[in-house]
């Protein structure tokens, strides 16, 4: 009688779902962060702070968080130059927390800065992680190797 495989462990079958789980999680925050740029920018899911108002168009440093929030979060969720993005977002989170809400109180519970902090930590970790594996990136870039391939193989050798 065969054997039968051994029963995996949780943190092994944990680790096989990771890379899947980091472009959901990515796909989510870039989600919400485009949300945000939406909401301030278009006035979309009932507007800046639910007023229905947008935000006046080159206001700084408001409509420059938004537009960074926008474009920054779409290219986040789509997975295209998610570091970048990342980067980028992630810096402008820290800005809006260290000018717009830390000086009131130092704590973010306190300052109504939580969503800028988890914000900017977030994308920072996606700096680091990258997109995982259902990012456009990546189908691009495959795309591209496979082109590349193909185009090889159909060169004659030069003998």
């Amino acid at each position: 009688m065969p054997s039968s495989p051994t029963p995996r462990t949780l943190g092994e079958a944990l680790d096989t779902a990771k890379p899947y789980v980091l472009s959901l999680f990515r796909i989510v925050v870039g989600l919400l962060f485009f949300c945000h740029g939406a909401s301030s920018l278009f006035g979309w899911f009932g507007g800046m702070d639910g007023t229905g108002a947008t935000i006046e168009a080159g206001t700084w440093p408001g409509w420059y968080a938004a537009a960074i929030q926008l474009v920054g979060g779409a290219l986040v969720m789509l997975g295209i130059g998610t570091r970048s993005a990342a980067f980028l977002s992630s810096g402008s989170m820290a800005y809006a927390y260290f000018h717009e809400h830390q000086p009131e109180k130092l704590w973010p519970i306190q300052n109504g800065g939580e969503p800028a902090a988890l914000f900017c930590w977030t994308l920072l970790l996606l700096v680091f992680t990258g997109p995982g594996p259902w990012a456009l990136d990546r189908i691009f870039s495959s795309a591209r190797t496979s082109e590349a391939t193909a185009e090889t193989r159909r060169q004659p050798s030069a003998v």
